[in-house]
């Protein structure tokens, strides 16, 4: 019977925290795209990605202009 009495405020402090962490998560706007992160992992566009430098800091010479 002593175990009810943790185990009973200890579930319900953690369905609070739980409820808690859930109404923040939608007042900040995290369920407002719901479709846009799938569409983005199957995005067939490359990325933008930084020019390459070698060692020295000097552009790679297949990053230089022709």
């Amino acid at each position: 019977m002593t175990s009810l009495a943790w185990l009973l405020p200890a579930a319900l402090t953690l369905g609070l925290i739980g409820l808690c962490g859930f109404l923040w998560a939608l007042r900040s706007g995290q369920f407002d795209d719901l479709e846009g992160a799938g569409w983005r992992a199957i995005d067939d566009g490359q990325p933008d990605r930084p020019t390459e430098h070698n060692a020295t800091g000097a552009r790679a010479s297949s990053d230089r202009d022709a």
